[in-house]
C-alpha cells in the first residue's frame, strides 16, 4: 500500500465495494457469499484459496475480481512442469552491460491468479511462499520487492483427484480465507446457458474501482477499531483449537492475525467502523478450517466438513463478549 493512502468516509467505502461486489457478480451467479469473502479477502491483504471440483466458476470468480479493479493482473498455470523460476524471474547475462540482470516473474502483479495450484510440484508450491508473507522474492541473494497490494488468488481441486499434490501446512497456513464455490442452482446454471452461449461475460467486465481507489479502502479497513474484548475473543477461539482432543493441529498465531484482520473488512464491508464478535463468528471457519489437522488423520482424518463441526463446536463453546459496540470509539 502506497504510503499516500488515507482512509476513507465508511459511507464511500460501502458504495465503492458494493460497486466492485456488483460487477463480479455480473459474471458470477448466485454466489453472493463467495464473492464478498473474496473481496474480504482482497481488503484484508490477505491470500485467496479457492478449492472445488473443475468447472464450477473457480478461476472466473478470481479473473472477475481482477478485472473489477483496475489494478496489475498476471495468471500462472500451475502444471508438474513447472519451475520455481517460472513464478519468481530469473536472472539473465546482458552482453551489452557485462553483467546479470533480472527478468521478473508473473508473481510481480498486484493480483496474481495461481490456477490449480496443487498441480505442480511441492519444490514449485514453495516459489511462493516468501511472496505471500513478506510480499518479496529473492533470487541469486538478491531481494525484490513486490508492488503493494498483493495478493494471491489460487484455486485447486481436491487432493484426491489424480495428479494433484496436497498443500504443505505452511503454505495452507499463508492462504487467510479458503472457500468452496459449490454446484449454482438451477435458475443460476439456466441463466448462464442464455448469457454465456456467444461470449464470456468476462470480455464486458470493465474496473469499477481505480488502485489509487483500492489503497484507501484498505487503509480504511486497517483503521477498523477492535476492541479489547474482540481480541481476546478470537484468542480464546484460536487457543481452544490447540488443546481440542480431536484436533492435532490448532491455529497458528498467523491465523489469529489474519481472522481478525478478515474481521475488520467485514464490518467495513457491513458500513461499520468497529468489530463485533459477530464479524469473528462469521469468518471462523474460512479462515481456520484450511489449517487444522484432525487428530485421526492418519487413520483416514477428518473431511473438511468434519473439521467445519469441530470449530463450530468450539466456537459454541466459547463465551462472546457482551456490549462489544459500547467501546467502539464515537
Amino acid at each position: 500500500m502506497t504510503n499516500d493512502a488515507a482512509p476513507l468516509p465508511i459511507g464511500d467505502f460501502h458504495s465503492l465495494s458494493r460497486a466492485i461486489v456488483a460487477a463480479i457478480e455480473t459474471v458470477i451467479d448466485g454466489k453472493r457469499d463467495a464473492v464478498e469473502l473474496a473481496l474480504t479477502t482482497l481488503l484484508a491483504e490477505g491470500h485467496l484459496l479457492i478449492e472445488d471440483v473443475p468447472g464450477v466458476g473457480k478461476t472466473m470468480l478470481a479473473r472477475a475480481l481482477a478485472r473489477s479493479v483496475d489494478c496489475t493482473d498476471n495468471r500462472i498455470q500451475f502444471t508438474p512442469d513447472l519451475l520455481p523460476s517460472d513464478i519468481t524471474g530469473v536472472s539473465i547475462y546482458n552482453q551489452g552491460v557485462g553483467g546479470f540482470e533480472f527478468t521478473p516473474g508473473p508473481i510481480f502483479a498486484n493480483l496474481v491468479i495461481g490456477d490449480e495450484i496443487n498441480r505442480a510440484s511441492p519444490k514449485t508450491q514453495s516459489a511462493l511462499l516468501e511472496s505471500m508473507e513478506e510480499r518479496q522474492v529473492t533470487v541469486d541473494g538478491r531481494t525484490h520487492r513486490l508492488d503493494l497490494p498483493f495478493t494471491v488468488v489460487a484455486t485447486q481441486n481436491p487432493i484426491e483427484m489424480e495428479g494433484t499434490y496436497p498443500l504443505p501446512e505452511a503454505q495452507r497456513d499463508r492462504f487467510m480465507v479458503r472457500i468452496s464455490m459449490g454446484y449454482p442452482d438451477a435458475l443460476a446454471e439456466q441463466a448462464m446457458l442464455r448469457t454465456r452461449e456467444s461470449s464470456s461475460p468476462l470480455e464486458r467486465l470493465n474496473p469499477v474501482v481505480s488502485l489509487e481507489q483500492l489503497n484507501d479502502m484498505i487503509a480504511t479497513v486497517r483503521d477498523i477499531y477492535v476492541s479489547t474484548a474482540v481480541e481476546r475473543y478470537a484468542v480464546a477461539i484460536a487457543q481452544a483449537t490447540r488443546v481440542d482432543a480431536e484436533l492435532r493441529l490448532g491455529a497458528s498465531p498467523r491465523a489469529t492475525l489474519q481472522l481478525v484482520r478478515a474481521a475488520k473488512a467485514r464490518a467495513a464491508l457491513d458500513g461499520r467502523d468497529f468489530v463485533l464478535p459477530d464479524d469473528i463468528d462469521a469468518l471462523v471457519v474460512p479462515v481456520l478450517s484450511h489449517r487444522l489437522i484432525a487428530a485421526g488423520r492418519a487413520a483416514g482424518g477428518a473431511s473438511s466438513e468434519g473439521i467445519d463441526a469441530i470449530i463450530r463446536r468450539i466456537l459454541a463453546a466459547t463465551p462472546v463478549p457482551l456490549g462489544v459496540s459500547a467501546e467502539a470509539p464515537r
